[in-house]
């Protein structure tokens, strides 16, 4: 293999993250670590698109976007792709094996951790709850059983509305189907739908990346306190710049997964670097919620398929690439803002009749939470 495939494999990686590591650790589930409040009036988009640093991230992202599809469409583009196949052949060789092993891995996690329903900030006192997610682990390593385990996982997020809002639980309502998705397509005989079962879990990932990106325009006085507590997570960049700019490195990359080949796998080597930097300030409930997408990241940067996608002919042109992010922008917020309104109206809940939906009181752990000492100051005098 030349010197020149192994410039261009490495070279845009590199320049990606040279480009947007600086936002890396805001990709923590704010949820996991501060408190919040579902019902609370969100930002208006308005806001957002005011924002310059906003646009200068859009402007960035495009740039790259822009590159990496001109080196896809040239005679390095084979060369580079070739590369990336040669490195994750081994991989790419057991992909099956890998991903039940992880999937079965993470609910064996989060069963010894208990309490929870599928992540961290979706409490329950229901001890059944994480045996039955042992259940599941254990269903994954058979074909004839996946299929329990694709339902079970759908049935805990239903179990899980109990006693979480509906808006709350749409952040894990992509990723949920894309995994029990792959669980019941994996054994099938059709060849044709089997084929589809990767394909699932790129676009549950990128779709809960995309979703839940919004938070950090929609609320950003959420991560305020994680500002506070952990400053050097901005590396010296003012909180209400960092903020938006890992807004749009979220949704860009989530966006990423969804088109051609070789900007889906370097999206998904970007988006792995950035989690797997969370994890050290963060810790190991990071790790834990996280672990799950990390590991389908690593499956979408060894997927060595190309034109499956149902959309792949509305992605070859250079120019189809600011007409789909713009796309995707319009869509999800219309649906973010939209169903907020549906469900809490147009000024939302006040904060005093939902602090008790707050994920997190008072604590070590939680030194943000209700009853702390950050109650006695305003949210807008954080990070000064």
């Amino acid at each position: 293999m030349s010197i020149r495939i192994r410039h261009v494999q490495w070279a845009m990686p590199a320049a990606l993250s040279a480009t947007l590591l600086p936002v890396s650790t805001a990709h923590a589930h704010v949820k996991w670590f501060a408190p919040y409040i579902v019902g609370a009036a969100p930002e208006p988009v308005s806001r957002t698109l005011q924002d310059t640093w906003f646009w200068v991230g859009i402007a960035l992202v495009l740039v790259f976007f822009a590159l990496t599809r001109v080196v896809e469409l040239s005679a390095f583009g084979a060369k580079a792709i070739a590369a990336l196949n040669w490195v994750t052949d081994p991989l790419w060789a057991r992909q099956d094996d890998y991903i039940r092993s992880i999937v079965a891995a993470f609910f064996i996690a989060i069963f010894a951790v208990g309490g929870v329903y599928l992540t961290p900030d979706l409490k329950t006192p229901a001890e059944w709850v994480s045996w039955l997610q042992l259940v599941i682990a254990c269903c994954i390593f058979s074909k004839r059983t996946m299929p329990i385990a694709g339902i079970g996982i759908i049935a805990l997020w239903i179990l899980a509305l109990r006693d979480y809002d509906l808006f709350h639980l749409f952040d894990y309502l992509a990723l949920g189907l894309g995994v029990a998705g792959y669980l019941l397509l994996a054994p099938l005989e059709n060849e044709e739908l089997r084929s589809r079962r990767f394909e699932a879990l790129r676009w549950g990932l990128a779709i809960a990346l995309m979703w839940s990106s919004l938070e950090k325009f929609a609320f950003p006085s959420w991560f305020y306190p994680l500002v506070v507590e952990k400053p050097f997570l901005t590396f010296g960049m003012p909180r209400d710049v960092f903020i938006p700019m890992a807004g749009v490195t979220e949704f860009t990359l989530g966006f990423g997964l969804l088109w051609t080949p070789l900007i889906r796998r370097l999206s998904a080597i970007a988006l792995l670097v950035i989690f797997t930097a969370a994890v050290w300030p963060f810790g190991r409930v990071d790790l834990i919620g996280h672990g799950l997408i990390m590991a389908i990241l690593i499956a979408v940067a060894t997927d060595h398929r190309s034109g499956v996608d149902l959309t792949t002919a509305l992605k070859r042109r250079v120019s189809d690439i600011p007409v789909g992010l713009a796309t995707a922008l319009v869509v999800f917020c219309s649906a973010y803002w939209g169903l907020h309104v549906a469900f809490y109206g147009m000024d939302g809940q006040s904060a005093s009749a939902n602090v008790s939906k707050t994920t997190h009181s008072f604590s070590v752990e939680h030194p943000h939470g209700p009853g702390g000492p950050a109650d006695e100051h305003d949210a807008t005098s954080d990070g000064h």
